[in-house]
């Protein structure tokens, strides 16, 4: 896949429990397109939010699925339960695999960072040198940038705990491996980190 997806739902206090049958009903309709990758619920961070991860192959594709959700009489089957949503357009960094469904970690951190003003190009050059060393110390699920609204770089890791994202991060910063040699100098400080949890049925778990 190419392009990618990550929508935001905003729901009602308990509210991404109450929609995930209906969440992923609307995702597995015959209509729709695109490939799901992950379902999170926020447990850290900005919270009774739900979060999707879609792939596709083409702008089109995306567009057209997109679409189809907001002339939905009722977007993600979500009813009184979403409050309201947002869908971002992203494109991976081009040395980034494939995402392969799969178990690999029980909370899964979504990070975004904004780009200074000339620094998305510096900023994929600075994650191409020094993602392959860190995710020797934990995966790297995903790392993207926006294709719509203001610049954004989002990264999603999954960890088995808290404590394991601490364990990574906190190696790999006293090893010298991350962050990125340089790179803190082509980022804004709006920073943005959740820790969610995957949804029953979400293949990213």
């Amino acid at each position: 896949m190419k392009y990618y997806e990550l929508i935001t739902l905003k729901t009602v206090i308990f509210g991404a429990g109450k929609m995930a049958d209906g969440i992923q009903a609307f995702l597995n309709a015959p209509e729709a397109k695109g490939t799901l990758y992950g379902a999170w619920f926020s447990d850290v961070g900005s919270l009774n939010e739900v979060y999707l991860l879609r792939g596709f192959n083409s702008l089109e594709e995306m567009y057209e699925e997109r679409d189809r959700i907001r002339l939905s009489s009722d977007p993600f089957n979500g009813g009184e339960n979403l409050l309201h949503y947002s869908c971002d357009s992203y494109k991976a960094l081009d040395f980034m695999p494939e995402i392969e469904p799969g178990e690999f970690g029980k909370v899964y951190e979504i990070r975004t960072y904004q780009p200074t003003l000339n620094g998305l190009a510096p900023t994929i050059e600075k994650w191409r040198e020094a993602v392959p060393k860190r995710v020797e110390y934990s995966p790297l699920t995903i790392a993207m940038y926006s294709l719509d609204g203001p610049t954004r770089f989002t990264q999603i890791w999954p960890y088995d705990s808290a404590n394991a994202r601490a364990e990574a991060r906190g190696k790999s910063v006293a090893d010298g491996v991350w962050p990125p040699a340089g790179g803190p100098a082509f980022l804004r400080p709006e920073m943005e980190s959740t820790m969610a949890i995957p949804m029953p049925f979400s293949p990213l778990k």
